[in-house]
């Protein structure tokens, strides 16, 4: 059988394409499995997984629970802002402490960067980034490709638009890493004082007219704006973001072609996107959240067929 090159997943700057396809692969078959009658399958089933989130979520760590719940894993779950941390305990301390518990695997989300790589150098244990900071956010982008060759047949050779808030989201460094890897094309869209100076030595293009970004893509990734993260303003008001950056029903009906909307929520609704096009046949955003289990299974399956 084929195995991943990698222990972890920290982020998909350290996976290869063939990882990314081997992900997909055993994702197509645990799809299957998510689709039937009896949907849980034993392959986790010695196998203790602890969830340890030291920042806010409710989507990804549900979509990780009921992954781990399909694979007949035993699951201990972590929430950092109701523990010990608040009494000044260190990561290294927490993590220790629920290693003492002898768990196999851990998938942590972390407001620090690299705060996954740091733990997989101190724990035995095999680490799934799901989120830290503004860094990575590697299933999120491994699930969004999964739905992109799930909708279109292939991500390479397609052109994608990611339009939003890029400074702070680490979905769209870990979508332009996967999107790359893969052979698209990948163009971003926003407000200049949203767009990282480094960008473009991510071989990104930059497009600050949405309309012209819409009409080029084959797949626009609708990012929110992260008013957690701000902690200036970036743009004058919501109100004029929405007009220059918010995709309504009358500009996709009035592009060239029809495209792809994607959105890894959760959706501001009226900012970026308007229900109507969330909600419409171009849209795959529930696509996506379904696809998100199958992936987390896929990647704890592999991961946990490396645990010695």
């Amino acid at each position: 059988m084929s195995e991943l090159s990698v222990k972890h997943l920290l982020g998909i700057k350290y996976l290869n394409e063939k990882d990314i396809q081997l992900i997909f692969e055993t994702a197509d078959n645990f799809k299957e499995v998510i689709n039937r009658s009896i949907k849980k399958v034993p392959s986790l089933r010695d196998i203790t997984i602890a969830n340890i989130f030291f920042e806010n979520s409710t989507r990804t760590k549900l979509s990780f629970e009921l992954a781990e719940k399909r694979l007949s894993a035993d699951v201990i779950n972590f929430s950092a802002s109701q523990s010990s941390v608040k009494k000044g305990e260190t990561l290294i301390d927490t993590v220790n402490n629920i290693l003492s518990m002898k768990v196999d695997m851990v998938v942590m989300r972390h407001p620090n960067p690299g705060a996954g790589i740091f733990l997989s150098k101190h724990v035995d244990a095999a680490i799934i980034n799901a989120g830290d900071g503004a860094h990575e956010h590697p299933t999120q982008a491994l699930l969004d490709s999964y739905s992109i060759r799930e909708r279109l047949g292939d991500v390479s050779g397609k052109k994608v638009v990611i339009v939003g808030d890029i400074l702070h989201s680490r979905v769209a460094l870990s979508n332009i890493f996967a999107l790359k890897l893969q052979g698209a094309e990948v163009k971003v869209c926003g407000p200049r004082t949203l767009l990282p100076r480094y960008i473009e030595s991510l071989g990104v293009g930059i497009e600050t007219d949405l309309r012209k970004a819409l009409n080029w893509c084959d797949v626009a990734n609708m990012l929110r704006i992260q008013n957690e993260r701000l902690d200036i303003s970036y743009f004058p008001t919501t109100r004029e973001y929405t007009q220059q950056f918010g995709v309504n029903k009358t500009l996709l009906n009035s592009l060239e072609k029809d495209i792809v909307i994607m959105h890894p929520g959760p959706i501001n609704r009226g900012v970026e996107i308007t229900s109507d096009v969330a909600d419409s046949k171009q849209s795959i955003i529930l696509d996506q959240v379904e696809n998100g289990v199958a992936i987390r299974m896929a990647v704890m399956y592999l991961l946990a067929s490396k645990i010695k």
